[in-house]
């Protein structure tokens, strides 16, 4: 019976479709090995002391379920993998790894673009989906004072160029974490005091500094300029590249700003949240406007993913997940992201079926609803997605 149960789930949720909420775009070029490395996490792997990233959880999850999409025998060594890697070419190694991934909409942030990318209309065109911009907030604070622009002028021209950068996008991020944390104030900013942090900006920048977003005020501003769109906004939360300070990127630290966006009803996005993953958890129970996922941490955590998949699941109620990759760089991120974030659930859910807290339908429409459900519902996208007919 287990066994059956167990082949029967995994079928079921290995078919369904993903809304992947928050990704980024794919190079367009070959790497070599120091390359791939570099992009396999967001740590720094400059200097000799640094080993390599083959020899852990997601070097090894890699070799495990990537070498078969490139017809490779899994567990390969790493040097016939990145030989193979480079006899396909980028292109067919992007098309078979996000065709692989069974993912049918992305939600793509484009804030960050250190060097040509797969936009989302990219994306989508590779595996017949559809994708839609997430626009980074500091990124229009950012355009807006590289333009030039007087104090007493910021608070409009970033309300008029963030309403027009979202015309079609469908939410905004914040990378609050990374510059201020996530301590923010929690009133919206009046005008008048947005033009003295804009001023204060402003003269850095006259001074040689770079237009770079990280007063803990205009954080506040931007994101509230968000909920008055009516977008929702995503935060970094939690674990990323040496940039990050961990103890600024707690997510209980945003507690104050969510008691006071309560009442807008616009939904509120905490991304990735490791190792603050049960903290999240919390938040989204008792605020009614807050949705979480794992991100960048399913990769990452390979084989123990599923774990921290189950840690999620302990206080977070089913309809508050999101599923996302954070994918960036390297179209294997994409297909271990959905990939692990799959086994990891059916895992979870397997196991309420086995001791009887809910039925294999139940767990069939649990997961539905965290692979794709809740995010064309948080997202208000068009619930018309490919079919898993499409997925190949």
């Amino acid at each position: 019976m287990e066994g059956r149960s167990r082949l029967s789930l995994r079928s079921t949720v290995d078919e369904l479709l993903v809304v992947d909420h928050h990704c980024h775009g794919v190079l367009r070029r070959d790497v070599d090995r120091a390359d791939f490395e570099s992009m396999l996490t967001e740590g720094d792997r400059r200097g000799p002391l640094s080993p390599t990233l083959f020899d852990s959880q997601i070097g090894y999850a890699l070799r495990r379920w990537c070498a078969p999409v490139l017809d490779l025998e899994p567990r390969t060594a790493p040097e016939e993998y990145l030989q193979r890697r480079a006899e396909l070419g980028h292109a067919e190694v992007t098309r078979r790894f996000l065709r692989a991934a069974g993912t049918g909409t992305y939600l793509v942030d484009t804030g960050f673009v250190p060097e040509p990318l797969l936009g989302p209309a990219e994306l989508a065109e590779a595996v017949g989906g559809e994708s839609h911009e997430i626009v980074r907030l500091e990124q229009v604070a950012e355009q807006v004072v590289a333009g030039g622009v007087d104090a007493s002028r910021f608070a409009e021209d970033v309300r008029e160029r963030l309403a027009d950068r979202t015309a079609t996008a469908v939410g905004v991020k914040s990378i609050a974490a990374y510059r201020a944390g996530l301590d923010l104030p929690s009133e919206q900013p009046a005008d008048s005091e947005v033009a003295v942090a804009a001023g204060r900006w402003l003269a850095d920048v006259e001074a040689g500094a770079g237009p770079r977003c990280n007063d803990r005020l205009l954080h506040s501003f931007l994101v509230w300029t968000g909920i008055e769109l009516g977008k929702p906004v995503q935060f970094h939360v939690g674990l990323g590249d040496s940039d990050a300070d961990l103890r600024r990127a707690n997510p209980l630290l945003l507690t104050p700003l969510l008691r006071a966006t309560q009442s807008r009803g616009v939904p509120i996005m905490l991304l990735h949240n490791y190792p603050f993953h049960r903290y999240a958890g919390y938040l989204a129970q008792v605020f009614s406007h807050v949705f979480v996922d794992l991100g960048l941490a399913t990769h990452n955590l390979g084989r123990a993913s599923g774990r921290v998949i189950g840690e999620l699941l302990e206080l977070t109620p089913f309809g508050k997940v999101l599923f996302s990759s954070d994918a960036f760089g390297l179209p294997e991120l994409y297909h271990l992201g959905t990939l692990l974030f799959r086994r990891g659930l059916t895992g979870v859910l397997l196991e309420g079926v086995l001791d009887g807290s809910w039925t294999e339908p139940d767990a069939e429409r649990i997961a539905g609803m965290i692979l794709a459900g809740n995010a064309i519902r948080a997202y208000g996208l068009d619930s018309a997605c490919p079919s898993s007919a499409d997925r190949r």
